[in-house]
């Protein structure tokens, strides 16, 4: 009887798979509760027994009814013997759970800082993305700073040449004076040549 309440509790812890501690202790606090009532019976079986016995001398049990008081005392015992046994392998199962809540309290909290430290990271990253650009574009800037003044300065200059060129230009094209052309004379009115344009 005691190995077919172990395989059934081994079978029933086997089946739940991973009771948890709230059910172990349910189970646990059962089970004790079972083994004080049956030594409350087995205390007040043997007191009515004391009782009988020292209340009558020429009481003497059958052999029959010894032997049945005997078995079921033997069974009693075995009961308890398995009841302990049970009470033990909850012990250990709650102790281990208990192990591994701690365990993955540690693991918790440890999570949970690197959590706020990373959160704190991403808080950050816009401040530091900003101030790395703002870094890297202050050369940027200057440098269109100084091209956008170059450039000025060149298309002064062009500006400049442009303006030169076309009075030049125009100075070349109105340099000379446009004459009349003169038919040649006649023979008879002298010998005076014709002056060439120049």
């Amino acid at each position: 009887m005691e190995n077919i309440q172990k395989w059934d509790l081994v079978a029933t812890v086997s089946q739940t798979d991973n009771p948890t501690i709230q059910t172990l202790s349910a189970e646990v606090t059962k089970l004790r509760q079972e083994l004080h009532l049956r030594d409350e019976l087995v205390q007040q079986l043997s007191c009515e027994l004391f009782r009988l016995v020292k209340g009558n001398t020429n009481f003497m049990p059958q052999p029959e009814v010894s032997e049945r008081h005997q078995a079921q005392l033997e069974s009693l015992r075995e009961q308890l013997a398995a009841v302990e046994q049970q009470v033990t392998f909850y012990q250990e199962q709650i102790t281990a759970k208990d192990a591994d809540i701690y365990q993955l309290r540690q693991t918790v909290q440890e999570l949970t800082d690197r959590s706020r430290m990373l959160e704190q990271v991403v808080q950050e990253l816009p401040q530091i993305y900003r101030q790395k650009f703002e870094e890297r574009m202050t050369p940027v800037r200057e440098k269109v700073a100084t091209l956008q003044r170059e450039n000025r300065q060149l298309q002064a200059e062009l500006q400049s040449v442009s303006y030169r060129l076309a009075l030049k230009t125009r100075t070349a094209n109105h340099s000379g004076i446009d004459l009349p052309n003169f038919p040649p004379m006649a023979s008879g009115e002298g010998n005076v040549s014709a002056v060439p344009n120049s």
